[in-house]
Order: structure tokens, then sequence, then C-alpha cells
């Protein structure tokens, strides 16, 4: 079985994303801090079994923003790597086919990092620090 791409739904969140946020350790953005509510992004799924997702932000400059990657915990298929690979890798293309010039990410996991370098991302500046404020 293949893997194959669809875009996330109005049922994706709290039916898949929350939990897998949650499962390792980390508290879910909120619905409406991720772009389109929720649906702004793809999900990579294995037959009927969803494995990773992620998201771009659209802005108003030549940049957008892939990121918001998470994984199925549980899933631990030979080919894992190869679909979070596909995810960031049609994302970036996502930004390419709607105009945008560069693709920007903020991440931290090492393998993630990896993930990105290999399909030509290259490293900013390792000293940030997430910041954010409700309005």
């Amino acid at each position: 079985m293949e893997l194959n791409i669809r875009p996330l739904n109005e049922s994706d969140y709290d039916a898949i994303l929350s939990g897998w946020w949650t499962d390792w350790g980390w508290e879910p953005p909120q619905k409406d801090f991720l772009p389109d509510d929720g649906k702004g992004g793809i999900i990579v799924m294995k037959g009927d079994v969803p494995v990773c997702a992620g998201f771009v932000y659209a802005t108003n400059s030549k940049v957008a923003w892939v990121d918001w990657i998470v994984s199925n915990k549980e899933y631990r298929g030979e080919d894992r790597k190869e679909a979070i690979s596909l995810l960031v890798d049609t994302l970036t293309d996502i930004c390419k086919t709607t105009g945008y010039k560069y693709s920007y990410a903020l991440i931290k996991h090492q393998s993630l990092i990896e993930t990105y370098e290999k399909i030509g991302y290259i490293k900013g500046d390792n000293y940030t620090s997430e910041m954010i404020k409700a309005l």
C-alpha cells in the first residue's frame, strides 16, 4: 500500500491532530491559531491510517511558513521517514506553486531538521525562542 496525501478537513483537528500533539507531550495549538482554522494543510495517509500532517501559513510577503508538523506516534511503519519527507516536500511545493519565493520553518526536533535539510532547506539562527501572545 502506498502513501497518499489529502487536504485536511473540518474534523481532522479534533479527531486526529490534537491527540497526536498530546501523545507527543505537546500542548495542541488552538484551532484558530492554525491556517484556515486547522484546515490549511495536508495529511499523509497509508491506506486508512493517518501518518503525519502539517500546515502552510500564507503571508503578505514572498515568504510562506511551513510548520506544525506532527505525526502519529503509534505509526512505526518502515515508510515513516518517507511519509514525513513527502509531507514537507509537498507543503514546500504548495508554497512554490502558489507564488512564494521562500519557505520558512521554525523547528526544534533534530530528525525533522534533517528531513528539511535533505529537501534543500538551510539552517538559519539556532538561538530562537518562540514568543506568542494571545490578543
